[in-house]
């Protein structure tokens, strides 16, 4: 038994059979181990000290950045479809739309800011983003054990990217699929690269861009991580998939969501801003270099 799995914070609806894929995961090794997860509130925490931690969107809303009328209408944008987006009424289906809207306008104002490349770094350097607790335990482990590590977001990819790399865990073994700014020869925003991703379409992006990345083929094994359930679509790639344990970070509105994560993930985090749980999944399956039989 891994003991972080008996935490109070831990929800898990069938242990049998996350039991028997762990079991299976462990026999293949890492080898035949690959890690797909989700960026804002997943990697990087949810709330820190009382305030909700920013997402590579929110980063981009510095003053000096973009002015306060763009703030505001970002702000707007946001109370309007956050809760269409997590809602528990509304299929994914019904709220693909209004996530296309959402986004697009987003990325609208953000050009219309002509924000500029040379700011990114100090945006993200002067903003409250914290990835979360034990996140070099987990890129470390990773990186050890050549297990490559796909980071499917919603978010701001050159925002996402500069994040990691702050922290100093921006390892070779990291895959990014995500929303690219594409600036002028000036480095001025004029638009964004290539198909939007949103919340609820990654199994698009999935099937056409994570399927063709050589370093995930003959990797069978997915441990998959995410805090929406159209993060489950992330896998959607993988070829002949075998053994899939997903883990879902249940960060707000939990009694209204709580039955629709457990339903869907093999694991559910409520409310836990740590990777102790990935971490110790990880080294169950044997894929730190100090490999510690946890489970019995």
């Amino acid at each position: 038994m891994i003991p972080e799995l008996s935490r109070s914070s831990v929800i898990i609806r069938e242990f049998s059979r996350v039991k028997e894929t762990l079991r299976a995961m462990q026999a293949a090794g890492a080898g035949s181990l690959q890690v797909i997860a989700d960026f804002d509130s997943t990697l990087t925490r949810f709330a820190h000290n009382g305030a909700q931690v920013p997402n590579t969107h929110n980063i981009l809303e510095k003053k000096w950045l973009v002015n306060e009328d763009c703030s505001e209408k970002v702000m707007e944008l946001s109370n309007t479809y956050h809760p269409i987006e997590i809602t528990t009424s509304l299929s994914m289906e019904e709220k693909m739309p209004h996530m296309v809207e959402w986004w697009t306008k987003i990325h609208e104002l953000l050009i219309q800011q002509k924000v500029r490349k040379d700011l990114l770094s100090h945006a993200v350097k002067e903003s409250s983003v914290i990835l979360r607790d034990g996140y070099k335990v987990f890129f470390d482990c990773l990186l050890e054990r050549q297990v490559p590590l796909l980071i499917f977001s919603a978010g701001v990819g050159d925002v996402l990217e500069e994040v990691i790399r702050q922290n100093h865990v921006f390892h070779p073994n990291i895959h990014v699929i995500s929303n690219y700014m594409d600036f002028d020869h000036t480095g001025v925003l004029r638009a964004f690269k290539g198909q939007l991703i949103h919340s609820y379409n990654k199994h698009e992006a999935a099937q056409s861009h994570a399927a063709g990345l050589k370093e995930l083929q003959g990797r069978p094994n997915v441990l998959l991580l995410g805090d929406s359930l159209g993060d489950l679509k992330m896998a959607d790639g993988i070829a002949e998939p075998q053994n899939t344990l997903t883990i879902g970070f249940l960060n707000e509105q939990v009694e209204e969501r709580k039955e629709a994560y457990v339903n869907s993930f093999d694991v559910v985090l409520v409310q836990d801003e740590t990777l102790d749980v990935p971490n110790a999944i990880l080294r169950n399956i044997q894929t730190c270099m100090f490999q510690i039989g946890l489970l019995k």
